[in-house]
């Protein structure tokens, strides 16, 4: 029988379950059992494929095409866990799924209800994740916080999971805020008491409580939220912040947060004290021997969720070099009203992620070309790749109006277009080229170098392609295709051979990077920009 955890939020949202859900993955993972993690989201869209990066921060993609929570990015970011379109439930999915049932007659004239068919449909998926993945053990993020009315019908199906399972073979963690009075120099436990208050209306008893806080707690403070929620004292377990997420593991070990859980399942396992982690990513990341400066120059910057997996891969980039990356963040609109250079002068690289809409796509391009004219190491990901190309045909090849047919339908050169089949596409939800596609490298260029391989497999989230009819006069001048899909003959990889780094990328390379193993892509490009840092 597989072990289940189910993983709760109180006091407020955004307090991390998803950084603690793969910690704890990790800690387990480490003691030789095989998890994987899911997260149970209770907005009633069907995924967050069509919101708002502004509304839900990023879209995370699997291997399998799923547009996802980018807490999955966590999961896989921490653990060997193989995250597939399973790991994600939504209220949309469940309703749909329940709402197509009935008007089949699958219920066979039953009044369809929340309790039991909603959360039976909530269990059954939780199930089928346990199933396909053959885990010993399964995490399960409930979204939301305690109290929402929108979470309700998750914590429901949780609540009957222990009878379902039994006892042993289910536990319950509550992730809680324990807040700092400043002006009363206290630290607070009253929140957390509702918190587990509320839970516990619901029927849930938490086995362990996570307290974010930022100062220590004492013993004393322990000891009142043990006997206040009903908790054993050790297994109130203390989360202070930290300058690194990829420290949390240790500090969950430190508290022997693994043992705790071991006991409760009754599970004996290897030791394991996490050292390779600590030496190999902790250490680097926070004491690093060298730094450089990377204008990231997108459209949401001002969340700091909407590049969430980009962010990350420019700190493994870092780690794998022994450097700290300083991320300048720069809005593509500025430069539009002023001049690349005023934000650019002075970075050791520039990154172009991805994004949709026309809104900041000339800042975009214009940050290119101060990149490629000032030879300063450049790296595109899908709507930046597609700009790089705008770019070189407009002030390379003399196409000045050169554009995507995305944001000019009109265009004389569309170097960027839609295929025929996207044409016909109607519905936006799950509709793009999405999850892993091959990818055939050349030789002999900088993509090969890094790759070191002839065929490699890389996730995609977009609708517009190169137009193949543009290729042999940018070759002409120049850039270069190193990349191809080879079923359909579609471009992902472009570059320039003679600058010191400028690659550009149809897909998303930064959803398959991790801390202990960075993408080649990513510590090729920082390893360039310290050259130039250095150098400068």
């Amino acid at each position: 029988m597989p072990k289940f955890i189910f993983i709760t939020g109180g006091v407020i949202s955004s307090l991390g379950k998803g950084i603690a859900s793969a910690s704890i993955g990790k800690i387990l993972e480490s003691r030789g059992l095989k998890v994987t993690l899911m997260k149970l989201d209770p907005y009633i869209n069907v995924d967050p494929g069509t919101m708002n990066p502004y509304q839900h921060g990023e879209v995370y993609v699997t291997e399998d095409g799923a547009e996802t929570d980018l807490d999955l990015g966590h999961y896989e970011r921490f653990t060997n866990s193989k995250i597939t379109k399973f790991n994600n439930v939504t209220t949309g999915q469940v309703y749909n799924t329940v709402i197509s049932k009935e008007r089949r007659g699958d219920y066979l004239g039953k009044t369809i209800q929340v309790i039991p068919h909603i959360t039976n449909e909530i269990k059954d998926r939780i199930k089928k994740v346990a199933k396909v993945s053959a885990a010993e053990v399964i995490l399960v993020e409930v979204g939301g916080t305690v109290g929402d009315i929108e979470s309700l019908p998750f914590l429901e199906a949780a609540r009957q999971f222990r009878i379902d399972a039994g006892y042993n073979n289910t536990l319950y963690i509550h992730l809680t805020l324990v807040p700092y009075i400043k002006v009363a120099g206290e630290i607070k436990t009253k929140p957390t008491q509702h918190s587990v208050g509320t839970l516990r209306e619901i029927g849930i008893q938490p086995d362990i409580l996570i307290c974010r806080t930022e100062k220590t707690l004492s013993d004393e403070v322990k000891e009142k939220i043990s006997l206040f929620c009903n908790i054993r004292k050790e297994a109130v377990i203390e989360a202070k912040d930290v300058d690194s997420i990829y420290q949390l593991p240790l500090v969950f070990k430190n508290q022997i947060l693994d043992e705790i859980i071991l006991s409760h399942f009754s599970l004996i396992c290897k030791f394991s004290d996490l050292k390779d982690w600590d030496k190999d990513v902790v250490q680097k990341a926070l004491l690093p021997k060298e730094k450089v400066k990377i204008a990231f120059v997108g459209k949401y910057i001002q969340l700091q969720d909407a590049y969430k997996s980009v962010y990350e891969a420019l700190i493994h980039a870092g780690i794998a070099n022994d450097a700290r990356v300083e991320i300048i963040k720069v809005d593509s609109e500025d430069i539009e009203k002023h001049t690349a250079r005023k934000f650019l002068e002075g970075v050791s690289g520039v990154l172009v992620p991805g994004g949709f809409g026309s809104r900041g796509v000339e800042g975009k391009i214009k940050a290119i070309q101060f990149a490629r004219e000032n030879n300063i190491p450049f790296l595109g990901l899908c709507l930046g790749m597609q700009c790089a190309v705008i770019e070189f045909s407009r002030n390379a090849c003399g196409l000045k109006k050169a554009n995507s047919t995305e944001f000019n339908s009109k265009t004389p050169y569309p170097v960027i277009s839609l295929l025929e089949e996207q044409k016909r596409v109607k519905d936006m939800g799950g509709t793009m080229r999405l999850g892993a596609y091959a990818c055939a490298v050349k030789r002999k260029t900088k993509a090969g170098d890094l790759y070191k391989k002839d065929l490699i497999h890389e996730r995609h989230r977009h609708r517009y392609e190169f137009n193949n009819k543009y290729k042999k006069l940018l070759e002409k001048k120049g850039l270069v295709f190193s990349g191809i899909y080879p079923k359909g003959n579609l471009v992902e990889i472009v570059e320039l051979k003679n600058h010191p780094f400028f690659v550009a990328v149809q897909f998303h390379p930064e959803f398959k990077s991790k801390p202990d193993k960075a993408h080649p892509l990513f510590r090729g490009f920082i390893e360039r920009a310290l050259e130039k840092s250095i150098l400068s």
